[in-house]
């Protein structure tokens, strides 16, 4: 694999841009070798539908578009990254709040945590702000079967 692989999308802030988001990061991920069917697939299936919802909830019309980035770095790191144009920071609401939402942030570092990972969130030069997490690389290679062994 090569020492370092990218992929970007930007979708409309709309609920169903949520779901393509996910697919986007799944399909991605299944190209550069982690299987959709694996735990660490679902939590990252998780991590992007909170961000990505986030980006489009939490906006309020603002931001018309939010960009999902990745980049897997030297197959050791991998990061998500979930940019929009609204210059809010998202906000940690304390545990005693009684609210049907708002806990996203909470979930995704706690998820991120977890997974040996980090979480951060940082302004854009354009005034809006990237929510990202950077994962280590979990997936080894594929063990070289005895069909595709080559005699010397």
């Amino acid at each position: 694999m090569a020492d370092h692989l990218e992929a970007s999308v930007t979708l409309p802030s709309d609920p169903a841009s949520v779901s393509a988001a996910r697919s986007y990061v799944l399909g991605t991920l299944a190209e550069w070798g982690l299987p959709s069917d694996t735990e660490v697939a679902d939590t990252i299936r998780l991590i992007v539908s909170e961000l990505a919802t986030n980006a489009v909830q939490h906006t309020f019309g603002q931001s018309p578009t939010f960009t999902v980035d990745m980049v897997l770095i030297r197959d050791e790191h991998l990061l998500i990254g979930v940019t929009d144009s609204h210059p809010r920071f998202p906000k940690r609401l304390p545990a005693a709040v009684q609210q049907d939402n708002g806990r996203g942030m909470v979930i995704i570092r706690w998820l991120t945590a977890e997974c040996g990972g980090k979480m951060r969130v940082r302004p854009t030069r354009e005034g809006g702000k990237t929510v990202s997490i950077e994962l280590p690389w979990t997936v080894t290679a594929q063990p070289v079967t005895t069909a595709t062994q080559q005699e010397p």
